[in-house]
């Protein structure tokens, strides 16, 4: 997997650049402020880092981004996301004055968020600010199961120690001073009581409450009713619909004695005749059902009453009343059989802990053993580094159980001989700490699969045979990964494959910013530059021809 081409649009002083990188060891050099961390930073940018609007070049609506990447794996991130994987994967990102974002991979729309998941898997970017992380020693149990590629191991004491916290939870829940345990049990039994003789029914409120209803308008639906029994049924004075529609039944049966046209006209007429008959039936089924007595609206009422003071006090409605005194009685009888219910809890958290401390004492051991393969690893890569008197050890300390075991790890070092092993931030000179990140982050970066690492200026405070080191180090990172470098050591960019120039120039009162991939004459006029500075003579050229060799 190779990063192979970036293009660049109005970020900072890069107005419009298109920079092609290419497998193994790619080097980036310039004059200090020319732009070389800007390409860092388009780069961070497009992989789903944090972008501001202060990258747009002044006077631009937006600025863009946009990497090319070929031989990329088929990652579950794409099926994940639901975007098309293409071995050639294009990355795009847009970035608005007004802070707004576009991110697209192969032409469809992602977040920033899920971008950067894809970004990390694809790129390992290594600033001269990385060592932060590498030394905190709060990541050092992380790195060291990463190395050790404890994931399962890790996955499992996880699930037990969560079992475990959830048991002790739940016991803590349940332990309270006797005094807090009478007071809760004497609120409860009134709680259950004060429901329980009330002897409740579901939906009843809503039943009292329709009945009510009726009753406080049963003149108006009385009214109503016979009117409406009357229209049908008739009355002394006038025919109702009914005894109409039976004379029309007639009539109509009458005709079919002659035609057999009005047949279908006689079938509906007389279902419509039935039908009257049995709404006016139900009409005055209806009418009976108002009938009631004096006193059952004061008697419902008086149940109303009684049912909203308990949903005052326990629930909005009937159903929920009783699910409150369910849940009362529940905790009513816990409290009262606590002890014995806690007894039980306690032999479930003993075997819980047992079985957390198992893991634990499995991914310790796994540790130990990646511990003692990681610090020969790092022994060697320093040694290789020209710290071949340093000391390295990962440092165990047990802890009580917590998300990440039982133990606590740092490491440890000694940068000159007959020094005693101290914690890594604390021994290591500037140029050190960039070889010892180099060497760590080289060992590291192993067990990732990510096909480009990047350095940004990691060879901060080194120089001389400690930079020819690094340059044959990070040489030999390149014949498995492809490599971008930033760099100020001619060392560095002796070795390269492919050496890119950044340069700006003003024009128009404007800054420029060029990206130039660099023939032999170029990088030897570049080395110079490097080795000399503004002053190239015939000395610094000799030396730049050298370092280039063959």
């Amino acid at each position: 997997m190779v990063l192979n081409l970036l293009h660049i649009e109005n970020i900072a002083v890069i107005e419009c650049a298109d920079i092609s990188f290419n497998k193994g060891f790619n080097v980036l050099t310039g004059e200090t402020g020319a732009g070389k961390s800007i390409v860092i930073d388009a780069i961070s940018a497009v992989l789903g880092d944090r972008a501001y609007r202060d990258m747009i070049r002044t006077g631009a609506q937006k600025a863009s981004v946009r990497a090319v990447f070929t031989d990329v794996p088929k990652l579950s991130w794409f099926e994940e996301n639901g975007v098309e994987y293409d071995p050639e994967t294009i990355i795009q990102r847009e970035i608005m004055a007004d802070g707004k974002n576009v991110c697209r991979v192969n032409g469809s729309l992602v977040t920033v968020s899920i971008l950067h998941k894809l970004g990390v898997a694809l790129i390992d970017i290594h600033g001269q600010h990385d060592s932060a992380s590498l030394f905190d020693e709060d990541n050092h149990l992380l790195f060291l199961d990463a190395y050790a590629g404890n994931e399962d191991l890790r996955a499992s004491y996880g699930e037990k120690y969560s079992a475990l916290t959830a048991l002790q939870r739940e016991i803590q829940r349940m332990t309270m001073d006797e005094g807090e345990k009478l007071r809760r049990m004497e609120t409860l039994r009134f709680q259950i009581e004060d429901i329980s003789k009330a002897e409740l029914e579901a939906g009843e409120d809503t039943a009292l409450e329709e009945r009510r209803k009726v009753l406080q308008n049963a003149e108006k639906l009385s009214d109503g009713i016979n009117t409406a029994v009357e229209c049908l049924y008739g009355s002394d004075d006038t025919d109702g619909a009914e005894s109409l529609l039976m004379q029309a039944e007639r009539e109509l049966g009458r005709l079919n004695r002659f035609t057999d046209a009005f047949s279908q006209l006689h079938e509906r007429v007389s279902d419509l005749m039935y039908q009257v008959q049995d709404v006016a039936e139900e009409l005055r089924g209806a009418r009976d059902d108002l009938a009631y007595s004096s006193d059952e609206l004061e008697r419902i009422e008086a149940r109303l009453d009684v049912i909203h003071r308990l949903r005052r006090k326990y629930g909005a409605t009937c159903e929920e009343i009783l699910d409150y005194l369910e849940k009362a009685k529940a905790e009513l009888d816990e409290i009262e059989f606590a002890d014995d219910h806690i007894e039980r809890l306690k032999k479930k958290c003993d075997k819980a802990e047992a079985e957390a401390q198992s893991a634990a004492e499995a991914l310790r051991k796994s540790r130990e053993k990646a511990a003692e393969e990681l610090s020969k690893r790092i022994l060697t890569e320093l040694a290789q580094l020209d710290m071949p008197r340093v000391q390295f050890s990962c440092v165990f300390t047990q802890v009580p159980l917590g998300v990440n075991g039982g133990d606590a790890v740092a490491f440890f070092m000694s940068a000159n001989a007959g020094e005693a092993l101290k914690p890594m931030s604390k021994v290591a000179s500037g140029g050190e700490l960039a070889r010892i990140m180099l060497a760590m982050k080289n060992v590291l970066a192993e067990q990732d699969q990510v096909g480009t690492l990047i350095f940004d200026e990691v060879d901060t405070g080194v120089s001389g045979r400690a930079a020819q080191r690094v340059a044959e180090k990070l040489l030999s990172v390149a014949k498995n990964k492809q490599v971008l470098c930033v760099t100020h050591l001619p060392q560095l960019a002796a070795l390269a494959d492919t050496h890119l120039r950044i340069a700006k120039e003003e024009r128009d009162g404007r800054t420029y910013t060029n990206v130039t991939p660099l023939d032999r004459e170029g990088r030897k006029m570049e080395l110079a530059r490097i080795i000399g500075g503004a002053n190239i003579t015939e000395t610094t050229l000799k030396s730049a021809e050298e370092m280039l060799g063959t």
